[in-house]
């Protein structure tokens, strides 16, 4: 289908082309949203008549634009999302999430104006393009995080989804008899009769096994006796 550009856009051409798109682009997009017209004789005619008035009007969205950009380009703007350990959300950031965390913040975008080169599906910053018009592009940073102070930490650029490799100290784990007992005198106390404890289990393991030893001599020398007689 071929249409006529009621502004710039992007890889087809400037205001007042006329292009030649696949019919589903036009009829679902370009016709609906105002940017553009069927490309019949009257149409034509129509548009050089209104041409000089959508110039003046595209310039002055333009310039508005221009000083939009100024206060927005290069801004942060945090999104609260659930995340697992990993980092991956339970889901994803959309074009609209993006366009209303931007509006709330007093700047009016649609979620059509977002660029979004793929879905965001991970914790982090991520930059994101913004179309506040057809020849005014800027770049935000959208800061996906699972809590506000995390967003801080993402910020100072920490990796919030980084798990830590630090060897387990076992040692840092360990609790001692003082620990336990403030008393230093009774703290003692308890670690001479742990001592006791084990000495007495140790001596009995050795009157057990002294006790089997004769046992089995005696064994032995019956049958030695018996083979003697």
């Amino acid at each position: 289908m071929q249409v006529i550009l009621l502004e710039r856009i992007g890889r087809l051409g400037q205001m007042g082309e006329v292009v030649t798109v696949k019919d589903g682009y036009a009829r679902n997009y370009l016709l609906p949203q105002g940017k553009a017209l069927r490309a019949t004789k009257a149409n034509m005619e129509n548009f050089d008549q209104q041409r000089v008035t959508l110039e003046a009007h595209n310039l002055e969205r333009k310039t508005e634009a221009d000083a939009v950009a100024v206060k927005v380009d290069g801004q942060t703007f945090i999104v609260i999302r659930q995340a697992g350990d990993s980092g991956q959300l339970y889901g994803s950031v959309s074009t609209r999430d993006i366009a209303s965390n931007i509006t709330e913040a007093g700047i009016e975008v649609a979620r059509q104006q977002v660029r979004l080169d793929r879905p965001i599906k991970i914790l982090g910053l991520h930059p994101v393009r913004v179309a506040l018009h057809p020849e005014v592009e800027i770049t935000v940073t959208v800061n996906v995080a699972r809590t506000p102070e995390e967003a801080k930490r993402q910020a100072r650029g920490e990796d919030v989804s980084a798990q830590s490799d630090e060897p387990f100290d076992e040692s840092e784990d360990a609790i001692g008899v003082e620990e336990v007992f403030e008393d230093q005198d009774l703290a003692r106390e308890v670690e001479e009769e742990l001592k006791e404890d084990e000495s007495e289990v140790g001596a009995g393991e050795d009157e057990s096994s002294a006790q089997d030893a004769p046992k089995s001599m005696g064994e032995d020398g019956g049958e030695a006796d018996q083979k003697e007689a």
